[in-house]
């Protein structure tokens, strides 16, 4: 079963979920994109999405307009359609209408081999990295996740230690003094070869998180049932990244990376640059 939750609000982008994309809203052709895979079923908060849902012939319940994420609002619409708690639950967030078949096939394999909770992450350039809407991760060598930022992760320390010699070289090559202190940190052990530096950036691996992730409806109920304040789940509230109350409870989040081309949509330029992209 592949839940979308619906929320109408959204902060950057006002009622985002039903822009128009190639003459639909942007959860239906969500809806119907996943329908390839699965049975779907939207999770609204608002009577306007569930007329819409309806009037597009895709399966809708109601849910409570005071969850703090969409996990939560999977939650009750898990519990309205009555699932067994061995159902497999791809949450599918509905500003993903470009996601792929195989993506959502690579997750479903991830959860029948009994994972607790799982998700997916693209590779990325260390440019992408910037951009504090793309969500980042990094892994263990189980490839599980080990933390989710808005924020560069990892850091490359040596390739930006680097840099920033570049620069204060560049900066210094009019001052003798300001030379003489350039030379000492040529000197100093800390610093590297700058070419060096520039091979390892371009060889790491960074990873742009996938809105999507997988539960069984027990697993799901369970994720909502952890301590999710401010006191409880700081690093939820901290980033405004929900998969983090899992991450800070200790409970495993196993990953697959993906090849694909899908583009979250979280402010109208990123619908401009993903309409350019498909053609939509």
């Amino acid at each position: 079963m592949i839940i979308i939750p619906a929320r109408l609000a959204s902060t950057r982008f006002p009622r985002k979920i039903l822009a128009d994309i190639g003459g639909l809203p942007m959860l239906i052709k969500t809806a119907q994109n996943a329908m390839k895979n699965d049975e779907v079923c939207v999770a609204c908060d608002d009577e306007s999405v569930l007329e819409v849902c309806k009037l597009h012939g895709v399966r809708a319940v109601m849910t409570s307009q005071s969850h703090q994420s969409g996990t939560d609002r999977c939650n009750e619409a898990a519990q309205i359609l009555g699932l067994s708690d061995d159902e497999i639950i791809i949450n599918i967030q509905a500003d993903e209408p470009f996601l792929e078949s195989h993506v959502i096939e690579a997750l479903q394999g991830v959860m029948k081999r009994g994972a607790w909770m799982g998700s997916c992450a693209k590779r990325i350039t260390q440019a992408q990295t910037l951009d504090p809407n793309l969500v980042k991760v990094v892994l263990n060598s189980a490839n599980e996740a080990i933390y989710f930022s808005r924020s560069i992760i990892p850091y490359d320390r040596d390739y930006n230690l680097s840099r920033g010699k570049n620069a204060e070289s560049k900066s210094t090559e009019s001052s003798k003094v300001e030379s003489k202190n350039a030379e000492s940190k040529k000197a100093d052990s800390s610093t590297i070869d700058s070419s060096a530096a520039e091979s390892i950036a371009s060889s790491a691996q960074y990873l742009g998180h996938l809105g999507v992730y997988g539960y069984s409806a027990r697993s799901l109920k369970e994720f909502c049932a952890l301590p999710s304040s401010t006191a409880d789940s700081p690093l939820e509230h901290i980033e405004k990244l929900e998969q983090l109350r899992a991450i800070y409870h200790k409970k495993p989040i196993a990953m697959t990376i993906v090849a694909t081309e899908s583009v979250g949509i979280d402010t109208p330029e990123d619908l401009e640059r993903a309409l350019r992209l498909f053609g939509a």
